[in-house]
């Protein structure tokens, strides 16, 4: 089978020729070699052989949003000021304030160029009444989607793999507004002026997600954002008040258009497992083994695998830190419990992939030895 021809069945819950294998967050178009972007982290040399191996070896999805173009001004624009500026050590400093009645809301961030990852130095938000203030901001149309990106994205996978739309859920819109010390206090004290928050997104969401699920229909999306619900930051309870009655509506959208709508949480599901089933979901990432979860892939496969896709279930810190006998059996229990009996559909997959600008020899390595378990396993 072509790579794309064997994701889109496995989507499907078809039959093929063998379980699909992904880098998750690594695609090899994404990662350009030759960018001149200084914070652009794979440019380094030593990143060249896996992003050859993740083009020729794997079965391709690219992880990526849909942008919006507005129809008109936005009224935030007056309210907000941003400032950036660059360190001596090429550190990217970014201050956003936005003015809210009679408050000064603030927010920086950094980010280092050797480390693909931004810092939230200051949250937007710290308390109640900032996010009364922040609810009265005033609104903006939507605008349209733009599908560029997507479908030169696609023109140039041809047959090697998918597009992936990425989507924020409600809560993902809300929570990272507040450090997370705040958001838990906010969430579990003020639950009728949080819900609030969520239904200010969400009218926006579900319209972003029904101009794009229309008019790219029958792609598989990923959504984020139900983690910050998860344990050990918030009860079950809320689980269904902040996740479950705000994603199921979102996954009907896309699922209405042929899509494929997948659940994306880290760290431990076995107390809200039941819920992701719940909101309708068909795949479910990257189901991560204890320690750093709860629950082992042959649980949720024997219990949910109808279902749901199981995209899973290696640790990226383990990539970084095994040895290859170890990462060898890491595969291999994997491969074993996400294909054993019967289910919708497998795909062995990392949890993440590596951020800093030289990737560890062993973690090239520990590449390799997924891709040779791989594909012993089933040409055994």
């Amino acid at each position: 089978m072509k790579r794309k021809e064997r994701l889109m069945a496995t989507l499907r819950g078809e039959g093929v020729d063998r379980a699909p294998v992904c880098f998750y967050e690594l695609d090899g178009i994404s990662q350009n070699e030759h960018s001149t972007d200084p914070f652009h982290i794979y440019t380094h040399a030593s990143w060249l052989p896996l992003l050859e191996l993740t083009r020729e070896k794997t079965d391709i999805i690219i992880n990526g949003g849909v942008g919006f173009r507005r129809g008109g001004p936005n009224p935030l624009d007056e309210l907000t000021a941003q400032n950036t500026h660059i360190s001596e050590d090429g550190t990217r400093h970014v201050t956003r304030q936005i003015r809210a009645g009679g408050r000064l809301l603030t927010e920086r961030t950094r980010r280092h160029p050797d480390i693909d990852t931004v810092w939230t130095t200051e949250h937007l938000l710290k308390d109640a009444d900032d996010l009364m203030a922040w609810l009265a901001l005033p609104e903006s149309e939507i605008g349209t989607p733009d599908f560029s990106g997507l479908d030169e994205r696609e023109r140039r996978l041809g047959d090697t793999g998918i597009f992936m739309i990425n989507t924020a859920d409600a809560l993902c819109e809300v929570a990272p507004l507040f450090s997370m010390e705040d958001y838990t206090v906010i969430a579990l004290t003020e639950q009728a002026l949080f819900r609030r928050a969520l239904e200010k997104t969400q009218e926006k969401l579900l319209q972003k997600v029904e101009a794009v699920a229309k008019a790219r229909p029958g792609r598989l999306w990923r959504i984020v954002g139900p983690e910050y619900a998860a344990p050990p930051f918030l009860p079950p309870r809320l689980y269904g008040e902040y996740v479950l009655r705000y994603d199921k509506p979102i996954v009907d959208i896309i699922q209405k258009y042929g899509g494929f709508a997948r659940i994306h949480q880290h760290g431990r599901l076995k107390d809200n497992l039941d819920m992701i089933a719940g909101t309708g979901c068909v795949g479910l990432d990257p189901i991560e083994p204890p320690p750093q979860g709860d629950v082992s892939l042959a649980y949720v496969r024997q219990r949910y695998g109808e279902q749901m896709v199981l995209f899973g279930n290696l640790e990226v810190s383990d990539i970084e830190c095994l040895d290859e006998k170890a990462m060898e059996r890491k595969v291999l229990t994997a491969l074993e419990e996400g294909t054993a009996g019967q289910g919708r559909g497998f795909a062995l997959m990392p949890s993440a992939c590596p951020y800093g600008r030289v990737l560890p020899e062993k973690a090239l390595r520990n590449y390799c030895k997924i891709i040779e378990v791989h594909e012993n396993f089933f040409g055994r």
